[in-house]
C-alpha cells in the first residue's frame, strides 16, 4: 500500500466518526460516504469496503462506493463491469470511474450483505488490466422495527403481603433490528400503570412488589409495562404489555363470629342428636386458610356438642343428653371457633380464635307418663288363690299438672286371664291360681297413660316369677315289667327302681324308698334302698310256681325331701316265668296274658293251630277262583278287541285281506331280539322220508311247530305280523302215510297213485283223480 492509499484511509475514517460513533440519524447523504470507511489495494485494484444503509424508501440510485485500478488514468480508456449478486438490478456501477450505485430499497432483515465481483477492461482491447475480484456490501440496520411483547397478555400471582422487593414474573419483548449495530434493538422497560405498589427492571423487564398488599383489600392489579428501543431516545419506537397481578391468600385473618351471644330453644321431648342450632364464624380468607373448627367450652354437664360443617364453615350444635324442662330450663354454655391451618408467621399478630356465648331455653312438652322402674321383676308362689296379690308398678307424669295414670295390660289374652291389674294403683293381683310346672314364668306388659291426654302413653315390661311349691309326690317314672323265673333263689335281684319328682326343689331330689306297711310281713320279696335315689328288689326265698300265683303285687312307698315332705305309693307287678337260667321276656309277657284271659298253653297252641289251618284253606280257594277266571285265550283276546284299524284309502282289493296287528305298537310289548330264519327245507324233507318208512314222531313234529312259532313270533322281518302258518299232520299210524307233496320233485321216478284204489270208497274221488290223470299221462 502506497501513502497515498494510506492517507485516503485516514481521511475517511475522520469523515465516518461523527456518523457512525456519534449518531445513528444521519442524513442520507452521510450514510452513503460512510460506505467508503475502509481503502484496500489488492493486485492493482484500489477499492474501498463497501456498506449499504437499508431504507425504508429509494426513488433515485444511492452512491454506496466506488471500485479503483491504480492503472486507471483517468482518461476514459478503462472500463469498470460489476457481475454477482443483484448487479444490474440492485446495484449498478458507472463503468467509466467506478462508483456503485443502489437502484432498489434494501431490507437487513431479509438480506444482510450481497457478494459481487469486479472486473476492469481496456476499451481499446477488451482485455481485462486487472484480475477479476470479488467483493462484499453489506447493508447495515436502521431503526425500522418496533418492539413487540410476543408472550402477551401476560397473567402472574404472588402471595399477598409479600414484602417489597418480591419478584412476581418476567416480560421480555422482541426487536427485529440488528441487536449488534446501534442502538435499534436495545430496549428500555418502563412501568406506565401500576405504581407504587409494583415495580419494573428497565434492563431485565423484571417486575417486582413495590409495597405490601393485602388481598381481603384487592386480590388483583392490572399493571401496563412499556418496551423502547433506542435506548429510549427521541424518536425511538415502543410497544405496550398488560399483565395481570393476582395476590394470592395466606392465613393471616382469624375467624371472627358474627354475634357476640347466640339464643337458642330445644324442646325437652327432643331426642339425642337433634340438631338445637347453628353459630357462624366469618374469615376473610379463602380456601383451606378459612377452615375452621368448632369446640364447647363451659359445659360441665356435658348435655351438648357440637360439630362442623365442612361445606359451609358452620358450627351445629347438636342435643347429647336428654333435657327435662322440670329439672333445668336454661342452659349457658361458650363456643369457640379456631382456625384448622395456622400460619405460624402471623401468629404475633394474635391468636387465630375467637369465642361466643350460646344461651338454651328448654321448651315445655307435653311428655307421657314415667315409671319409676325400667322393667319390674315379681314372685308368687304356685296355687296362690285368684286375687292374690303380685306386686305394684307406679309411674307418674313428669309435667307439673301431674295428671292422674290410669294402668292397664296388654300383650297377650291369656295374660289377662291369668292377672289383672288396678287401674288406679298399678297393683297387680292373679285371676286364677298359678301352676309352676306348667309356666314358671310370666311376662306381661303395662301401659300407663295420662287420663287427661290419652295420646301419651308409656309402656313397661313386667317379669312374674311363680315359685315352686312341694305340691307333686315323687312316683315311678316309668311302667316297670318285672319278672322272676320259677326257679329263683333267695336273694336274687330281680328289678332296680327309681323315681322322679315334677317339682323344683331348691336343692337336688332325695328319694326314700320302702315297702308299704302292709308289704312288710311279705315273706316273697325284700326292698333294699342303695341311698342315691334308687333301690333294689330281691327275692326272700327259692323257688315260685306259677299254678300256685301268677302275680305278685309289691306296694312300694317313696319319700321326697320337700317342705312338707310328700310320699305315694306304687304297686310294682311281679310276673312268675316258666324259665331255666334267664328270664324269656316276650315268653312270660306271653303267659302273663294267656293267664289273664284263663287259658292253658296247650289250649292256646290249639287255637293257634286251628287259626293256620283256616288261613291256608283261605287261600288255597281265592287261588282256585282266580284260576277260574283267568281264560286260556286272554290275551289273545285282548289282541282281538284292539285290534281296530281304519283305513281311509281305497284298499287293494281281494290282495289286501290282511289286518295290521296293533298288539306289536302295544307299550308292554318287550322287543325281542332278532333270531335268524332257519333253513327248513332240509328239516321238512326229512320228515316227510320219515312219514314213508314208519311216519313221523309226533314229539318230534310238535317241537317243530314249537319252533317256528317261536320264529315268527320274535322275527320283526317276518312279513306280515297276523299272517298264518298252518303245519298239519294227519298222525301217527296212518296206514296212508303222509299226503304231503313235499319232495315229490326229489325223485326221478314217477309217483305210483295206484294204492289209493285200495283205501275204501272215502278215497275214491281222490284215487279216481291221480289215477286218470296217471292215464292220461301215460
Amino acid at each position: 500500500m502506497n501513502f497515498s492509499a494510506l492517507l485516503s484511509l485516514v481521511l475517511m475514517l475522520v469523515q465516518l466518526w461523527p456518523c457512525s460513533l456519534i449518531t445513528q440519524n444521519c442524513s442520507t447523504q452521510n450514510s452513503y460516504q460512510a460506505f467508503t470507511a475502509v481503502r484496500r489495494v489488492k493486485r492493482g485494484w484500489v477499492w474501498e469496503p463497501l456498506f449499504a444503509t437499508e431504507e425504508q424508501t429509494s426513488m433515485v440510485p444511492v452512491y454506496v462506493g466506488q471500485l479503483k485500478s491504480d492503472l486507471d488514468k483517468q482518461d476514459g480508456n478503462l472500463e469498470y463491469i460489476l457481475t454477482g449478486e443483484g448487479a444490474g438490478s440492485t446495484f449498478i456501477i458507472d463503468e467509466n470511474n467506478g462508483k456503485i450505485y443502489a437502484t432498489q430499497k434494501l431490507d437487513r432483515e431479509k438480506k444482510s450483505f450481497y457478494t459481487l465481483r469486479a472486473q476492469v477492461i481496456s476499451r481499446k482491447t477488451q482485455l481485462p488490466v486487472e484480475p477479476e475480484s470479488e467483493f462484499i456490501i453489506k447493508v447495515r440496520d436502521i431503526n425500522d422495527h418496533e418492539p413487540q411483547f410476543l408472550n402477551g397478555p401476560y397473567v402472574a400471582t404472588v402471595p399477598e403481603m409479600s414484602p417489597e422487593g418480591t419478584s412476581v414474573t418476567q416480560v421480555t419483548a422482541t426487536d427485529g433490528d440488528d441487536p449488534s449495530y446501534g442502538n435499534s434493538a436495545r430496549l428500555l422497560y418502563s412501568l406506565i400503570q401500576g405504581q407504587p405498589y409494583f415495580s419494573v427492571e428497565p434492563k431485565t423487564g423484571v417486575i417486582r412488589m413495590a409495597s405490601q398488599m393485602d388481598r381481603e383489600t384487592k386480590d388483583q392489579y392490572l399493571v401496563i409495562i412499556q418496551a423502547k428501543d433506542m435506548v429510549g431516545q427521541a424518536g425511538a419506537f415502543s410497544a405496550t404489555a398488560t399483565v395481570t397481578i393476582n395476590l394470592s391468600d395466606i392465613n393471616d385473618n382469624p375467624p371472627k363470629f358474627q354475634q357476640r351471644l347466640y339464643h337458642m330453644n330445644v324442646s325437652e321431648e327432643a331426642p339425642v342428636g337433634t340438631t338445637v342450632g347453628k353459630v357462624f364464624a366469618e374469615d376473610g380468607d379463602i380456601g383451606e386458610n378459612a377452615a375452621m373448627n368448632y369446640f364447647i367450652e363451659e359445659d360441665s354437664e356435658g348435655v351438648f356438642d357440637i360439630i362442623t360443617n365442612n361445606e359451609t364453615q358452620e358450627g351445629i350444635i347438636l342435643l347429647k343428653k336428654r333435657v327435662d324442662y322440670e329439672s333445668k330450663r336454661r342452659y349457658s354454655i361458650r363456643a369457640k371457633v379456631v382456625n384448622r391451618y395456622i400460619d405460624n408467621r402471623f401468629l404475633k399478630e394474635g391468636p387465630f380464635e375467637d369465642k361466643t356465648v350460646v344461651k338454651i331455653s328448654v321448651e315445655n312438652a307435653d311428655e307421657p307418663p314415667v315409671f319409676t322402674l325400667e322393667n319390674y321383676v315379681m314372685e308368687i308362689a304356685e296355687g296362690a288363690m285368684s286375687g292374690s296379690r303380685v306386686g305394684i308398678v307406679t309411674a307418674r307424669d313428669p309435667d307439673d299438672d301431674e295428671s292422674p295414670i290410669r294402668y292397664s295390660i296388654v300383650h297377650g289374652m291369656h295374660l289377662k286371664r291369668l292377672f289383672s291389674i288396678n287401674e288406679h294403683n298399678g297393683t297387680i293381683i292373679t285371676t286364677k291360681a298359678l301352676d309352676r310346672e306348667i309356666a314358671s314364668w310370666h311376662n306381661i306388659t303395662v301401659t300407663a297413660t295420662e287420663t287427661r291426654n290419652p295420646e301419651k302413653i308409656s309402656e313397661v315390661n313386667v317379669y312374674i316369677q311363680v315359685l315352686d311349691v312341694n305340691d307333686h309326690a315323687p312316683e315311678f317314672p316309668k311302667y316297670y315289667e318285672t319278672f322272676v323265673c320259677e326257679n329263683a333263689v333267695s336273694g336274687q335281684l330281680i328289678q332296680s327302681i327309681s323315681a322322679v319328682d315334677q317339682d323344683d326343689s331348691a336343692e337336688d331330689h332325695n328319694f326314700y324308698f320302702s315297702l308299704a306297711q302292709e308289704a312288710t310281713n311279705n315273706s316273697h320279696f325284700t326292698l333294699k334302698d342303695n341311698q342315691d335315689n334308687t333301690a333294689g328288689i330281691f327275692t326272700a326265698k327259692s323257688g315260685f310256681r306259677r299254678q300256685e300265683q301268677f302275680y305278685f303285687y309289691l306296694p312300694i312307698v317313696i319319700l321326697d325331701n320337700g317342705t312338707p315332705p310328700l310320699t305315694s305309693t306304687n304297686t310294682l307287678t311281679v310276673t312268675v316265668c316258666d324259665c331255666d337260667t334267664e328270664v324269656n321276656t316276650f315268653y312270660c309277657r306271653y303267659g302273663a296274658f294267656m293267664y289273664a284271659i284263663g287259658l292253658s298253653t296247650e289250649a292256646l297252641v290249639a287255637v293257634l293251630a286251628c287259626i293256620l289251618i283256616l288261613l291256608v284253606f283261605l287261600l288255597a280257594i281265592v287261588a282256585i277262583r282266580q284260576q277260574r277266571k283267568k281264560s286260556p285265550f286272554s290275551e289273545k283276546m285282548e289282541e282281538f278287541r284292539e285290534n281296530i284299524v281304519r283305513y281311509d284309502d281305497e284298499g287293494g282289493g281281494e290282495e289286501d285281506t290282511e289286518a295290521f296287528d296293533i298288539s306289536a305298537l302295544r307299550t308292554r310289548t318287550v322287543m325281542r331280539t332278532h333270531k335268524p330264519r332257519k333253513k327248513v327245507t332240509t328239516e321238512i324233507h326229512s320228515l316227510y322220508r320219515q312219514s314213508l318208512q314208519v311216519g313221523p314222531d309226533s314229539a318230534i313234529f310238535r317241537q317243530f311247530i314249537s319252533e317256528k312259532l317261536e320264529e315268527a313270533n320274535t322275527d320283526p322281518t317276518a312279513p306280515p305280523y297276523d299272517s298264518i302258518q298252518t303245519y298239519a299232520f294227519e298222525g301217527t299210524g296212518s296206514p296212508a302215510g303222509s299226503l304231503s307233496s313235499l319232495g315229490s320233485n326229489m325223485s326221478d321216478v314217477d309217483q305210483n297213485y295206484d294204492y289209493l284204489i285200495d283205501w275204501g270208497p272215502n278215497f275214491k274221488q281222490l284215487a279216481g283223480m291221480y289215477t286218470s290223470c296217471r292215464s292220461v299221462r301215460d
